[in-house]
């Protein structure tokens, strides 16, 4: 009895402990996991340079791996998502982290795409140059091995000033060989170089075309010489967002094109009282004129036809003469200068003062009828023939030769001077 008393209670502690070491086992699963994903111990308590350290170094793997899988690829887009007055001085920048871009594209509310690369390890894209002003953005950037794509927008700021360039001649006309292409610009440029470099002038066929600045606001382009009959002349703008000063920034972004036509350059000999008009090469034509008097004597060299009229009224204070004239409906006029020099017909001097006198106040005159109607005559026949660029060159006047500002008349100008004044 006694003896079987004992077993038994050998028998009940071994199930007791038994129990208790599964207990131990089921109890210590979980805490093993759970070491297995955040630090070195193995599942046996083991240190690493025990026997079962190769067991714990196994769990590092495993928690290494289940890392790596849950550390997701992020992009981060510049703007951020959602910027209503994003900089637009500043190039658009898409990273990613823990992975690398397999595609990013910008594009604004008409799917104009903004241009762009990625470095040489994919995790960088940056625009190659910086989006418009005032302009809505999408941003759609995928990583690798991703099928769902980020998406973000956000929306440049608008300038608070900004300024345009009016150009001569107008798009789509054809002009005289001497016609330049002319800026005006309508705030003052301080930045010369970064507008200058946002504008290009050329020609077809091609010829070296160079700008010049007369001043803050015009900027002129032109050959070194004329430019040859049937000439293609493209000017294109890339003014938007170019800073032209200080916080004033251009507005165009344009190509505009225009053709040179024949080629007409008339010859002004105040001595002799003579115009001859030279067409592609061959005399055309020869008129007797009237020049500027003792007094008021007509620029000398050479001019630029840059306006027309049929008729219009000249008024001597207009140009500091006071009172001395004004005359409503002259006739046939067309501009030389900005000062007021034109070519135009005369009507009320004596038919025997062209070829004879120069009695004008400074123009070139040629007879014509009044009412710009008779085709008879010399005004209207001359301006019948002429357009906007032909050259005008005047000679033996007894003044000084024109200012090249003074109108379209850059040719008084060396190749030299004229490069001389170009910002780039």
């Amino acid at each position: 009895m006694g003896a079987s008393r004992i077993s038994n209670r050998s028998e009940q502690r071994s199930r007791t402990w038994s129990r208790r070491g599964i207990l131990a086992l089921l109890g210590g699963a979980p805490v093993a996991f759970l070491t297995g994903c955040g630090s070195s111990a193995n599942a046996s308590g083991v240190g690493e340079n025990g026997k079962n350290g190769q067991n714990g170094n196994n769990g590092n793997n495993t928690a290494a791996s289940a890392q790596a899988v849950t550390e997701r690829a992020t992009i981060t887009v510049t703007p951020a998502a959602g910027t209503a007055k994003a900089d637009f001085t500043s190039p658009v920048k898409v990273s990613v982290a823990n992975g690398t871009l397999a595609s990013v594209k910008v594009t604004d509310a008409d799917g104009a795409a903004l241009p762009g690369g990625l470095n040489d390890a994919r995790t960088k894209w940056t625009s190659s140059r910086n989006p418009y002003s005032g302009t809505a953005y999408t941003v759609t950037a995928r990583a690798q091995d991703t099928a769902e794509a980020t998406v973000t927008t956000f929306t440049t700021e608008a300038p608070a000033e900004t300024f345009l360039g009016y150009f001569t001649p107008e798009a789509d006309s054809t002009s005289g060989v001497g016609m330049p292409v002319s800026l005006n610009f309508t705030r003052a440029v301080t930045d010369r170089t970064a507008v200058q470099k946002a504008i290009t002038v050329t020609a077809e066929p091609a010829v070296e075309v160079v700008g010049h600045w007369f001043d803050d606001t015009r900027l002129d382009f032109r050959p070194e010489t004329y430019w040859a009959p049937g000439t293609t002349v493209t000017l294109s703008l890339r003014l938007r967002d170019v800073e032209g000063a200080d916080g004033v920034y251009g507005e165009q972004s344009k190509d505009v094109t225009f053709h040179i036509g024949r080629e007409q350059i008339s010859t002004v000999d105040l001595a002799a009282k003579r115009m001859t008009v030279v067409r592609d090469g061959r005399t055309s034509a020869t008129y007797p004129v009237t020049g500027g008097d003792p007094d008021h004597r007509t620029w000398a060299g050479i001019m630029v036809i840059s306006e027309r009229f049929k008729q219009t009224r000249m008024e001597s204070s207009t140009v500091g003469l006071g009172d001395e004239y004004d005359i409503p409906d002259v006739p046939h006029a067309q501009r030389l200068t900005t000062s007021g020099t034109f070519v135009h017909g005369n009507y009320w001097a004596s038919t025997s003062v062209f070829g004879h006198q120069n009695t004008s106040h400074g123009c070139v005159g040629l007879h014509d009828a009044k009412g710009a109607g008779d085709r008879s005559v010399d005004g209207y026949e001359f301006y019948d023939s002429s357009m906007l660029g032909d050259v005008v060159v005047v000679k033996n006047s007894g003044d000084e030769t024109v200012d090249p500002a003074n109108g379209l008349n850059g040719w008084n100008m060396s190749w030299a001077d004229w490069k001389a004044g170009s910002a780039v």
